[in-house]
């Protein structure tokens, strides 16, 4: 089954996207679009959904109900190559897994070279230009353990970007760093944003999602309770269960 897409239609569709383990139901038949060149930030408290939706639409995860569309192609389809579907998916979680055997240089140019067959030459000379813009180009022979949290993070988003993709999905890329280190990567996912890339990112800086996101999405207890412009929803928010949430991170000092 396919959905439009392009000029008329989302690079991601969500719709009625079901996720449980055993018992325990996480996702609660999720609706979400995001559209060419849109940043939407999902927010709510831990154990809220927001990762697992994004491992789902990752196929990190398999969907219980539901389908998930990627520009007009239904990934949740099990005749769909997940291998393939991950090629225009760049994803940077919370822990941001740089391989630690590879200096910097090597794993941004990984992707382009072992799975989209760049040559070594052109890969390594794109990197450097992307590390170069971002402040990196004098870690490019460092290794992981070599970089602060904030370094590593904003290799691991450059190493996502190498690979040119279609979604950028962001997994709380601040949550484990150090309180000083978080401006300099949501500076760089900023000018990400700012340069045109589809994003769906889950966060807990509402300050940032008050500035970069063009919707923002609240969830609660795996669903989606919420929607719409960052003025909205984290302004005048409707629903008393986001009214809540936010007067707790009113009070945390988070907004």
């Amino acid at each position: 089954m396919s959905e439009p897409t392009g000029p008329t239609g989302p690079v991601l569709r969500v719709r009625g996207l079901s996720k449980a383990y055993g018992d325990a139901v996480v996702l609660r038949g999720i609706d979400l679009d995001v559209a060419e060149h849109e940043v939407v930030t999902l927010i709510g408290a831990s154990g809220s959904g927001k990762s697992t939706l994004l491992r789902c639409v990752d196929l990190l995860e398999t969907v219980d109900d539901g389908q998930v569309w990627l520009d007009g192609q239904d990934i949740t389809d099990p005749r769909c190559d997940a291998d393939l579907v991950r090629r225009r998916i760049g994803v940077v979680f919370q822990a941001y897994n740089l391989f630690p055997h590879l200096s910097v240089l090597d794993n941004v140019t990984l992707a382009p070279r072992r799975v989209h067959r760049v040559g070594r030459e052109q890969a390594e000379t794109e990197a450097m230009v992307m590390l170069e813009r971002i402040g990196l180009a004098d870690k490019a022979s460092a290794y992981p353990d070599q970089l602060s949290g904030g370094q590593g993070q904003r290799a691991a988003i450059v190493r996502a970007l190498a690979v040119s993709p279609r979604l950028l999905l962001l997994d709380e890329v601040t949550s484990a760093l150090d309180p000083e280190l978080v401006g300099e990567v949501l500076a760089l996912v900023k000018e990400v944003s700012e340069g045109g890339m589809t994003i769906l990112m889950a966060t807990h800086e509402m300050g940032f999602a008050r500035q970069v996101a063009h919707r923002v999405a609240f969830l609660d207890g795996g669903a989606v309770l919420e929607v719409g412009p960052p003025e909205q929803v984290l302004g005048e928010p409707e629903q008393p269960r986001t009214q809540e949430f936010l007067r707790r991170v009113v009070d945390a000092g988070r907004l």
